[in-house]
């Protein structure tokens, strides 16, 4: 017979106790150089983001307290503080020019609405009950630019309006009732115009020409505009109907 020999298992064996493993980790104080690196890096990152906002915040104080500075000495200035506030400005040529330009024009509204406000006996048309409008009759053939075309239609509306006011005439209520219709037309000579005016005056509707004063572009006591109304739109139209729009 063969000789059993036992052979020791520590796996089996409950008195056996395993050696402790000891492991060994770096100490706290021992940093990488590139840990370091990267430590100064975002230390630096931080120090920079906390720059730039103080850099705004001083900019954006500095044009605050100029512009209040501004503000109340400007204030100071208009109610008089630092003396006389009817203070002298300079007007450049260019300015000056403009400014004459304006006046010759206004001077030249004057004449021309004097020129145009002839006394004319107006019909009232009380009787009807149609809608009103006022045509303005515009010379093509004169070369005038838009902006001089505007002004003389506005003579020509306001001499019209004036024409019925200083008759009192019940018409011109009733244009403005009906929301102050205005049609502009033109023609090509300065005998169509009084030729229209002459219709307008004979079926008692008012026809005012405006006459430019020529202190721009045209010449002198040239007709440029004929207003015919405020009046009933099919009496105005028997003298205006056949005519072109502007």
């Amino acid at each position: 017979m063969r000789r059993r020999t036992n052979v020791w298992d520590p796996c089996t064996d409950e008195n056996f106790a395993a050696p402790v493993q000891h492991v060994r980790r770096p100490k706290p104080e021992i940093i990488s150089n590139a840990t370091k690196q990267k430590e100064e890096k975002r230390r630096t990152m931080e120090s920079r983001a906390t720059e730039i906002p103080s850099v705004w915040a001083v900019a954006f104080g500095a044009s605050v307290v100029a512009g209040l500075a501004g503000y109340f000495l400007g204030t100071a200035s208009s109610i008089g503080v630092f003396g006389n506030s009817s203070q002298k400005r300079v007007v450049s040529s260019s300015e000056k020019g403009h400014d004459n330009s304006d006046s010759d024009d206004a001077n030249a509204s004057d004449s021309e609405l004097e020129d145009s406000e002839d006394d004319q006996e107006v019909n009232g048309f009380e009787d009807s009950t149609e809608e009103c409008k006022l045509v303005l009759v515009v010379r093509t053939d004169l070369g005038m630019t838009k902006g001089k075309i505007a002004a003389q239609c506005s003579h020509a509306t306001l001499a019209c309006y004036k024409t019925l006011l200083r008759q009192q005439s019940p018409i011109l209520k009733r244009w403005e009732g009906y929301g102050q219709a205005k049609v502009a037309v033109q023609v090509k000579s300065e005998e169509e115009l009084m030729i229209l005016q002459a219709q307008a005056i004979s079926l008692g509707i008012c026809g005012q020409i405006i006459h430019d004063a020529g202190r721009t572009q045209i010449a002198s006591g040239s007709a440029t505009v004929l207003g015919v109304g405020p009046a009933p739109k099919s009496m105005v139209d028997q003298v205006t109907g056949h005519l072109k729009l502007l």
